[in-house]
């Protein structure tokens, strides 16, 4: 039981030997909580958009983009860039939205409506990392096949050996898709889970206030 459970316990109960508190003083309370789990939201957002940007920029170097040219794929790696920039500064934007919502709000209603707002935007923004991830993994690794079969050598028994070794280098590749998309889901619910298990909290004492 944390401080906001003892307190509200509290002011239900009215015990004499713990100070009483108004509707509006745990409101308050409740608000603050959620303010600030919202603002790291915000923050942590920024941060692991930084090291993605990083990580791109130290990882796409000159052997990179070498391979890419080879496989036909520089036009859809820039793009995906851009795309994926642009949707994460969008989600980003969204988390300061939220932040700012909760920030301002004046009203129990308003706040539990902003608290389901905010959860809704981090479930979105999670399901586009592991969509986004799958599909261009999956488009890069069709686009290195293609062009492998295209300029292979053409022998029966070549062609034979290398649909075999393909399949299974296919199988094993979309196995280690599965698990990294798993890690990464994993990464996410523990890093947000834990701040949407807190708003979620908040809520429920928000409903329970608002009921009595």
């Amino acid at each position: 039981m944390d401080d906001l459970d003892l307190l509200k316990k509290d002011w239900k109960k009215q015990e004499e030997n713990l100070p009483h508190l108004t509707y509006d003083e745990i409101y308050k309370m409740i608000w603050k909580k959620s303010s600030s789990i919202v603002k790291w939201i915000f923050i942590i957002s920024i941060v692991e958009f930084l090291l993605g940007a990083v990580l791109n920029i130290v990882l796409a170097d000159d052997e990179y983009w070498e391979q890419m040219k080879k496989y036909k794929l520089t036009e859809f790696v820039i793009g995906v860039y851009i795309i994926t920039y642009l949707i994460t500064f969008y989600f980003i934007y969204r988390f300061y939205l939220n932040y700012r919502r909760i920030s301002t709000t004046d009203s129990a209603s308003r706040l539990m409506k902003n608290i389901l707002r905010t959860r809704k935007t981090v479930k979105y923004y999670i399901g586009f990392v592991l969509i986004s991830s799958a599909v261009v993994f999956i488009v890069m690794l069709y686009s290195m096949l293609h062009n492998h079969i295209l300029t292979a050598e053409t022998t029966t028994t070549n062609m034979e050996f290398d649909t075999r070794q393909w399949l299974i280098f296919i199988g094993g590749t979309l196995l280690v898709l599965a698990i990294v998309l798993g890690i990464i889901w994993l990464i996410y619910r523990i890093v947000y889970g834990i701040l949407l298990r807190r708003l979620n909290k908040n809520y429920k004492e928000l409903k329970k206030l608002e009921m009595e």
